[in-house]
């Protein structure tokens, strides 16, 4: 099942929906691996995303959408890392990021949400994954609205922070030394996973996973 198969989670904890900053803590075996990390979160906060299971919400409550500038509240699986290197000696699939690839954020392509080769036919709107601000000279892919659904949100990453305190589009940022650090301990056949919530969610999610150390 599920929920207990993941060895290493990455969880992420933000006081309010508004809140542009959140603390991340990484566990294996449902213990603290690291001391706690300062991140950055969307522009306009957070709102419930689409990932693997769904948390109590209301009909009040922000939805992930397109272009929203809120990064997304769920579990979600941590797909692979991309970088800038050539090759990283990690436990982890790895994309090396060159000029020719884009994250496409167009819902009406048949290639939303993922990371492709440019080609002669571009789509309506994408972004460049070989960035000159170096916010993805290292990143996680987070398993976010897989089933791209449109207008859900897309190109999702754990990355590199674009300076100190600066808020993001959507993803989760950090310093490069904390980032570096989280990705040559993550492994593929840990089944590492995302949890980001709100302080208020902590209760239910010790329902989920009442053996870990929060």
């Amino acid at each position: 099942m599920f929920l207990f198969a993941n060895e290493q989670i990455i969880l992420v904890v933000a006081d309010e929906f508004n809140s542009t900053k959140a603390k991340l803590l990484c566990f294996e075996n449902n213990r603290a691996i690291f001391a706690p990390i300062e991140v950055n979160l969307g522009a306009l906060g957070v709102a419930f995303g689409a990932g693997e299971i769904e948390f109590l919400k209301t009909d009040a409550d922000p939805i992930k959408k397109e272009g929203d500038k809120k990064a997304p509240l769920g579990i979600f699986t941590l797909e692979s890392v991309f970088g800038y290197e050539k090759d990283m000696n990690i436990k982890m699939p790895y994309l090396h990021v060159t000029e020719e690839l884009i994250c496409v954020d167009d819902s009406n392509s048949k290639s939303y949400n993922q990371i492709i080769k440019k080609s002669s036919k571009l789509p309506a709107s994408y972004e460049e994954m070989r960035r000159e601000d170096a916010q993805y000279e290292l990143g996680i892919t987070v398993g976010h609205n897989k089933e791209q659904i449109p207008q859900m949100g897309s190109c999702i990453f754990i990355h590199v922070e674009k300076s100190k305190d600066a808020p993001t589009a959507g993803c989760t940022s950090m310093k490069l030394e904390d980032i570096t650090k989280i990705v040559h301990w993550l492994d593929k056949s840990k089944n590492p996973i995302l949890i980001q919530i709100l302080s208020s969610q902590k209760r239910e999610l010790a329902k989920l996973y009442p053996l870990l150390e929060i």
